[in-house]
């Protein structure tokens, strides 16, 4: 009898140990990286900024974004009319090529459709001079 209930213990923590080998498998399988469907993408921060840009690397502990955008308001002296204008990064003192961001700090990714307003004007920025 001793030797049945021996028995029976080991074969329910083989079963045990395997549904749990199976559980995390899943779960670290799910955790993947995410494909990336567009060109562009908008990266919205913890502090509330948004960007959008071309993800380099995503996966990791940092993620790379270049061609990067965002947008800025601009209200009009004489009007009080607010404006919103696609600025393209690059320009400020320290000519920045890319942007590495701690990904704890990333709340979302959503990609920009080709079609939208925003893939438009980048299009457009982007155009030769």
């Amino acid at each position: 009898m001793q030797k049945l209930s021996a028995w029976i213990s080991t074969c329910a923590a083989l079963v045990i140990a395997a549904a749990l080998s199976v559980l995390v498998y899943q779960n670290v399988r799910s955790r993947g990286v995410p494909e990336l469907s567009t060109p562009y993408h908008a990266v919205a921060l913890m502090n509330g900024q948004v960007f959008f840009g071309r993800i380099d690397a995503l996966g990791t502990d940092y993620t790379v974004l270049r061609d990067v955008f965002y947008i800025q308001s601009r209200q009009n002296p004489d009007t009080k009319q607010v404006a919103n204008v696609l600025i393209k990064r690059g320009g400020e003192w320290h000519a920045p090529d890319r942007m590495i961001l701690n990904r704890q700090q990333v709340l979302l990714i959503e990609p920009v459709k080709e079609d939208s307003q925003v893939a438009k004007l980048i299009a457009e920025q982007n155009k030769p001079h």
